[in-house]
C-alpha cells in the first residue's frame, strides 16, 4: 500500500459500486469518497447505503470539491453517465492515480487516459457478481472475481498492479491478474455483446439462450461470431473456443436470472447498445468486417428506446 493514508474515490454506487466501496471501507488507513451531487448526494448523507444488511455511511463530496488526489479512483456508473463522470472526478486525479473501471464494453479505459493522460487505468472485468440494488440497499451473495491488469502481465508486474493486488487482499475481494489481459477484456465485450442484447431485445431470462436448440441460442452465438471476425481483424486471439469456453459459463447461470441489459429494457431504461452494437457496427466499418446480427440488434434495441419515450 502507498505511505500514509489511502485515499479510494468512487463514483457510481449502483450494485457493483455500493459492494466494492463496503469491502474497501474495512480495509484500516483508507479513507472512501463518494463522489456525487444534487438529490442524489443529499440522499446518501441522509439515508447511507445499505449492503447485505450493514448500514455504511460513506464520505460524499461534490465534484467541484478541490480535494488531494486520490490514489484509486473506481468508476462505477453505466454508461448513460459516462461523458458526466469523466468530468466529475476531475479533482480527483492526479500523477499517481491509478483507475479502475466497471463499465461494460472495451472502450471506458482508453476513453479515461485520453481525458487524463498522466492517471493509469488498469484494464478489468469482473465475473460471477450477483449484487443487487434497491433503493438503497444492496444485497450480494457472491462479488465474483475482477480481472485487471496492464494489456499484457506476462513479464513483471507494474507497481499499479501490485498495489491494486495488495488492496484487495487487505479488503478480502478476489481477483487474478491475467497474462493476456486483452484478450479477457474482448472475452467478455464478446459475452455480453451476445448475451445481453439478445436476451434485452427478447426481454428474456437466461433459459431462454441457455437451450442450444432454441433460435435465440443461435442468434446469441451469431452475434459473438461477429465480434470474433472482428477482434481477429485487429489482432486479438479470439476464436471459437472462447465461444466454447462462455457455454460453460452461461449453463451454470441461473434459468431465471436475467442480464443487466434485459432488466433496463424491462425497466423501460436507456440501455448500453452503443457499448456494444453500436461499437461493433463502428469496428466493422474500420476493419471491413461484416456485422449483420449487430446492426440489427443495434437498430432494434434503439427503437426500443425511442418507443418508450414516446
Amino acid at each position: 500500500m502507498m505511505a500514509g493514508m489511502t485515499r479510494i474515490s468512487i463514483i457510481g454506487l449502483g450494485a457493483m459500486g455500493a459492494s466494492y466501496a463496503a469491502k474497501l471501507h474495512g480495509v484500516p488507513d483508507t479513507q472512501i469518497r463518494v463522489i456525487a451531487s444534487g438529490e442524489r448526494a443529499e440522499r446518501l448523507r441522509r439515508d447511507g447505503v445499505i449492503v447485505n444488511g450493514v448500514r455504511h455511511d460513506f464520505e460524499v463530496v461534490s465534484p467541484d470539491q478541490d480535494l488531494p488526489a486520490a490514489d484509486l479512483v473506481i468508476v462505477g456508473v453505466k454508461y448513460t453517465g459516462f461523458v458526466q463522470a469523466l468530468e466529475d472526478i476531475r479533482h480527483h486525479m492526479g500523477d499517481q492515480t491509478i483507475v479502475l473501471s466497471l463499465l461494460n464494453g472495451i472502450t471506458s479505459e482508453a476513453e479515461i487516459a485520453a481525458a487524463y493522460p498522466t492517471c493509469h487505468p488498469l484494464l478489468s472485468i469482473t465475473f460471477g457478481v450477483d449484487a443487487v440494488r434497491h433503493g438503497q440497499e444492496v444485497t450480494y451473495s457472491s462479488l465474483g472475481i475482477m480481472e485487471f491488469g496492464e494489456a499484457s502481465n506476462t513479464s513483471d508486474l507494474s507497481w499499479q498492479a501490485q498495489w491494486v493486488a495488495r488492496l484487495f487482499d487487505a479488503a478480502g475481494l478476489a481477483y487474478e491478474i491475467p497474462p493476456d489481459m486483452t484478450k479477457r477484456l474482448w472475452w467478455k465485450f464478446m459475452i455480453n455483446t451476445g448475451v445481453n442484447q439478445v436476451t434485452a431485445v427478447l426481454e428474456c431470462p437466461y433459459a431462454v439462450v441457455q437451450d442450444s436448440r432454441s433460435p435465440a441460442h443461435d442468434l446469441m452465438i451469431a452475434a459473438q461470431r461477429e465480434v470474433v471476425a472482428v477482434a481477429q481483424a485487429r489482432g486479438i486471439r479470439l476464436d471459437e473456443t472462447d465461444i466454447d469456453a462462455w457455454i460453460t459459463v452461461l449453463n451454470a447461470l441461473g434459468p431465471r436470472q436475467y442480464t443487466s441489459m434485459a432488466q433496463d429494457v424491462l425497466a423501460h431504461r436507456p440501455t448500453e447498445a452503443e457499448i456494444f452494437s453500436g461499437a461493433m457496427r463502428r469496428m466493422g466499418d474500420e476493419e471491413g468486417v461484416p456485422v449483420p446480427v449487430n446492426t440489427c440488434l443495434h437498430q432494434i434495441l434503439l427503437a426500443k428506446e425511442i418507443v418508450w419515450r414516446g
